[in-house]
């Protein structure tokens, strides 16, 4: 039997959480031609933005640096949230929010070769589990959250 369907409250306060707990997200990026590229990549929430980071010489990180426009998936497909943002790549990253990014995740972007760091931008994130949460799935629109 399908959960009667959460408010935008506990929409958004489970989506928090998420982005606060979770630690993989699938990543898509397109190129200039409109290729798809969808990779699983750890992340760390900040409160305002994601951060990410995998090597230079892959497709998302050249999609990343060429166009900025990324869109991500948390949790399984009966419980997902979908953000789509911008990305920049993210240089001056201090050694605090670095050893705080290798803490959760498990992997420290500084031990490889040539791992930049990409700074995610929400602009719009949904949430929902069911069809019954399909509307109102809106959490954040245009960078601003609904609630």
């Amino acid at each position: 039997m399908t959960a009667p369907p959460r408010t935008l409250a506990q929409r958004t306060q489970d989506t928090r959480r998420r982005l606060d707990e979770d630690v993989d997200a699938w990543v898509a990026t397109a190129d200039r031609a409109g290729t798809p590229y969808l990779v699983p990549l750890s992340f760390l929430w900040d409160g305002e933005t994601l951060l990410i980071s995998t090597s230079a010489g892959n497709p998302t990180a050249r999609n990343l640096q060429a166009g900025g426009r990324v869109r991500l998936t948390i949790g399984p497909t009966r419980d997902v949230v979908l953000i789509e943002g911008s990305a920049v790549v993210a240089d001056g990253i201090t050694d605090e929010v670095a050893d705080a990014f290798a803490a959760k995740t498990g992997f420290d972007p500084r031990k490889g070769r040539n791992y930049p760091y990409f700074r995610i931008r929400p602009e719009l994130i949904q949430a929902w589990r069911e069809v019954n949460e399909m509307a109102g799935r809106d959490l954040m629109v245009d960078g601003e959250w609904l609630t």
